[in-house]
C-alpha cells in the first residue's frame, strides 16, 4: 500500500487520473498475485516438513540431488513454456531447494537428539 507524501507528490507531474486509476488497478493484481505465491509457497513447505520427518524416520538423506537435478530441468521447462526466463525459474528453485535440505537438515538433527522420535 502506498501513501502519499507531499514531499514526492509535488516533485511529481500531473498524471492523468485514467493513468493513476490503471496504474492501481495492477498494483492490486499483483498484490493479489503475491499473496497466492505466499500461500502456495507455505503449502509446499508443509509438504516438505513431511518429507523431511519421513526421510529423517527412514535415516534417507536430507539432499536428493538427482531428484533436485530433475525439478530444476522441469521448472526450466514449464518457465520456457511461459515465457519466464528459466535462468530466473532455476535461481528460485535452487533458492526453494536450498530452504528445504536446511530444513530437512534440522528435522533430522532434531529426530536423532529426540529417541523417542
Amino acid at each position: 500500500m502506498t501513501t502519499s507524501n507531499p514531499q514526492t507528490d509535488a516533485a511529481q507531474p500531473a498524471v492523468d487520473p485514467a493513468v493513476r486509476a490503471e496504474l492501481g488497478r495492477l498494483r492490486d493484481s499483483i498484490d493479489n498475485i503475491d499473496a497466492a505465491v505466499v500461500h502456495m509457497l507455505a503449502e509446499r513447505f508443509k509438504a516438505t516438513q513431511q518429507v523431511g520427518h519421513l526421510k529423517a524416520e527412514h535415516a534417507l538423506p536430507p539432499a536428493d540431488p538427482a531428484r533436485e537435478a530433475r525439478q530444476i530441468e522441469r521448472l526450466r521447462q514449464l518457465a520456457e513454456n511461459a515465457k519466464l526466463d528459466p535462468a530466473f525459474a532455476e535461481k528460485f528453485l535452487n533458492f526453494i531447494i536450498s530452504e528445504v535440505i536446511r530444513h530437512h537438515e534440522q528435522i533430522a538433527a532434531n529426530s536423532s537428539a529426540d529417541p523417542q522420535a
